[in-house]
């Protein structure tokens, strides 16, 4: 979804699809911009996840030539790493960058060149950009790692972001320590691949030793989470991190994207459904309250209805509360695209079944949230965000970026209610 549909005359802004390392790295485009001194222009920070998204981008390029007539339109993100040339190509657009050109200094500012993209296999080491925060926005995010080095066969995304890249850890550290310090409640670790960071790193060191140095250099930070990890490399440190670190979010959302075997195994993905439940039992064990999401692809090529099946089944059996269900949607030049395709009537209908799951996982879960109490961090007016990631309705004003406590009163089917509250101390 993008951050912004209308956008006024002669201001910057950036307008971002995808991740939550695009909304990081698109706040830092909102800054270098303002170094910069650059005005009057639109830039689109694109993702190439699924075939909607870049249509959704280029829809929106074009709404914005229409409504900024004489305003620079730039694009930028993993689309246009993976295809410049189709959006060099789009009269609406002006210029063209690449992920690894998008936040470097005077990058915005008008050139000859038409397209500015390197080859992102080349790129060494992370940014490790320092950000001052995010607006409006509740949270802050911080990137500590860029790029994959593992090849699944639906996925593009190696191809926008390159090999797997790290951020050294007191980069991190100093970086979460300012945004704390400069009153963010809650912290986002965020990356293309975040379990393998350190990889790179001498004596390289694992998610969970980064996660306990963050907890134990920045005391003054209410909460820590992590965006979605593989469920193949979580380590054990990480898990103990769980079991001992009270202001570790305990909420993991992972990477599963399927419950069968065969269909796992053609997806090149590096687990089994029996390694994805024995992961599920043994974050239980380390932190009985914790809250799990994951991402589920419905339909992908060969899938068979006992495989969708195994896939629909494991939503229940692993005790998910939050799922994110993509129909299979062929990359062009993946594996993936070359199998076999389902017909879209049947991929789609498999993506309903799916979400129903899905829908009924989180009344469950909104139904064990009932006369809990519970921290949440407030949103926006009259939403706030538990520790575990559940969305909260409460009634009232409290600032955004705040802690509010009170007891759960009920849910609508999507949020749990809040009875009385008070600020959290």
């Amino acid at each position: 979804m993008a951050d912004g549909s209308h956008i006024p005359a002669r201001e910057f802004e950036v307008v971002t699809f995808g991740c939550r390392l695009n909304a990081c790295e698109s706040q830092a485009i909102r800054e270098q911009a303002a170094a910069d001194g650059v005005t009057d222009a639109v830039v689109f920070n694109t993702c190439a996840v699924t075939s909607e998204a870049v249509r959704q981008a280029r829809q929106a390029i074009r709404k914005a030539r229409r409504e900024r007539p004489g305003a620079r339109v730039i694009v930028t993100g993993c689309a246009a790493q993976i295809d410049p040339a189709a959006f060099a190509a789009m009269p609406e657009v002006d210029l063209v960058l690449g992920n690894s050109e998008k936040i470097a200094p005077g990058a915005l500012l008008e050139t000859q060149d038409e397209v500015r993209v390197r080859d992102i296999m080349s790129v060494r080491g992370a940014a490790g950009r320092f950000t001052s925060g995010f607006g409006e926005r509740a949270r802050a995010y911080v990137e500590i790692q860029n790029g994959c080095d593992h090849r699944c066969t639906f996925c593009v995304i190696p191809f926008g972001r390159g090999n797997s890249r790290s951020v050294p850890a007191d980069v991190v550290v100093d970086q979460v320590r300012r945004l704390s310090d400069a009153g963010y409640a809650e912290v986002v670790l965020t990356g293309v691949d975040l379990t393998s960071w350190g990889g790179d790193l001498a004596e390289t060191p694992t998610l969970g030793s980064l996660v306990s140095l963050i907890l134990r250099s920045v005391s003054g930070l209410a909460r820590l989470r992590l965006s979605s990890i593989d469920a193949a490399e979580i380590d054990p440190d990480l898990i103990h991190c769980l079991g001992s670190e009270p202001r570790l979010a305990p909420h993991l959302h992972l990477s599963l994207q399927a419950g069968d075997d065969l269909i796992l195994k053609r997806m090149k993905r590096r687990h089994s459904r029996a390694d994805a439940l024995q992961l599920v039992a043994a974050v239980r064990r380390a932190r009985p309250d914790i809250a799990l999401g994951a991402d589920l692809i419905a339909g992908f090529p060969t899938e068979t209805d006992s495989a969708f099946e195994n896939t629909v089944s494991l939503v229940e059996e692993a005790g998910l509360a939050f799922v994110h269900v993509f129909p299979f949607s062929p990359r062009p030049g993946t594996p993936a695209a070359r199998m076999p395709q389902l017909a879209r009537a049947l991929i789609k209908e498999r993506a309903a079944r799916l979400r129903a799951a899905a829908d009924a996982a989180l009344v469950r879960h909104l139904d064990r949230q009932r006369g809990r109490t519970i921290t949440a961090l407030v949103e926006r007016e009259g939403q706030a965000r538990a520790a575990d990631f559940t969305e909260v309705a409460f009634e009232g004003a409290a600032q955004p970026g705040s802690l509010i406590t009170g007891k759960v009163v009920g849910h609508d089917g999507r949020r749990a209610r809040l009875g009385a509250w008070e600020a959290a101390l």
